[in-house]
C-alpha cells in the first residue's frame, strides 16, 4: 500500500513552511560567506573609526555639543544597515536572474506576499546582525549605548526593512550586475554620503540645508543618532514619520511586482 505524504501545514491563507524554507535560503546565503557580509562591514566601519577618531585627533572635538566619536557612530552603524539589507535583496535576486533559476521561487505555491516576506526578511536579518557587530566593535572608540531602546531599534528595523525593499526591486528592476552598480554608485552612495553622517547639517548653507532634509537617508541616521546621543539636526517625529511611511510604500512596491510578475517572467 502506497504511502501518501503528509502536505505541508497551512494555517490561514499563509503557507508558513514555504515562507520559512525561503527565509532560511535567504539567510543561509550570507551566512555561508559571513567573513564577507557581516564581518567585512565590521572592518570597514572600524577603520573609519580609527582614521577620523584617532588619525584625524577628532576624539578632541565635538559636534553640536557631543563627542565627535558619539557623533560619528551612529551614523557608520546605520550607513552599514542600509547598505547590508540592500545588498543582500538586491544580490539574490540579480544571482538568480542571471543564473536563469527564479523558477525556484516563482514555481512552488508561494504567494507574492510571501516572496516579499521572505526576501525582505532575509535582508533585514542580515542589516541587524551587521548592526549589532559594528556598534559592538566601535565601544573602544565612543559611546555606543543607547540613550532611547525603542528608537533605536525602529529606526534600524525601518532603515532594514526599507532598504531590503529596494534591494528586492533594484535587484527585479536590473538584467545585469552593472544595472545594480549603476544604482548603488548613483544613488545609494551618493544619499548615504550626503546624509550627514560625519557632519551636522545645520553647519551647510542654504539652500544645502534645506536639501539635505529631503534626503531620506538623513532622516534615518538622524533619528537613529538621537537615540543614542539624545540631540538630532530635525524632529525626531518627523523622521519617524517619514522612515514608516517610505517603508510601506517600499513594501506594497515589492508585492505588487511580485503579483504582476514584473521583469521576473519572459
Amino acid at each position: 500500500m502506497a504511502v501518501i505524504p503528509p502536505t505541508p501545514r497551512t494555517y490561514g491563507a499563509i503557507n508558513w513552511l514555504g515562507l520559512k524554507t525561503l527565509y532560511e535560503r535567504e539567510v543561509r546565503r550570507f551566512m555561508k560567506v559571513a567573513v564577507q557580509t557581516v564581518f567585512g562591514p565590521v572592518v570597514a566601519t572600524w577603520l573609519l573609526m580609527v582614521v577620523f577618531v584617532v588619525a584625524f585627533g577628532a576624539n578632541e572635538r565635538s559636534m553640536g555639543g557631543v563627542p565627535f566619536p558619539d557623533f560619528l557612530a551612529p551614523g557608520l552603524v546605520m550607513l552599514t544597515v542600509i547598505q547590508n539589507a540592500f545588498a543582500n535583496s538586491s544580490s539574490s535576486l540579480i544571482v538568480a536572474k542571471v543564473q536563469g533559476t527564479t523558477s525556484d521561487f516563482l514555481m512552488p505555491p508561494l504567494t507574492p506576499l510571501e516572496l516579499t516576506i521572505g526576501f525582505i526578511a532575509g535582508a533585514t536579518t542580515r542589516g541587524v546582525m551587521v548592526a549589532v557587530a559594528t556598534a559592538l566593535s566601535v565601544v573602544f572608540f565612543a559611546d555606543i549605548t543607547p540613550q532611547n531602546w525603542g528608537w533605536a531599534i525602529y529606526f534600524c528595523l525601518t532603515a532594514s526593512i526599507l532598504f531590503a525593499a529596494i534591494g528586492v526591486l533594484a535587484g527585479i528592476w536590473a538584467d545585469k550586475f552593472d544595472n545594480l552598480a549603476m544604482i548603488t554608485n548613483f544613488f545609494i552612495a551618493p544619499l548615504t554620503f550626503l546624509s550627514g553622517t560625519f557632519y551636522s547639517i545645520t553647519v551647510l548653507p542654504e539652500p544645502f540645508h534645506t536639501i539635505s532634509l529631503f534626503n531620506p537617508i538623513f532622516h534615518f541616521i538622524d533619528g537613529f543618532r538621537y537615540a543614542f546621543t539624545g540631540t538630532s539636526d530635525s524632529s525626531v517625529l518627523v523622521s519617524a514619520l517619514m522612515a514608516g511611511g517610505l517603508t510601506v510604500v517600499a513594501c506594497l512596491a515589492c508585492w505588487r511586482a511580485f503579483k504582476t510578475g514584473w521583469r521576473l517572467r519572459a
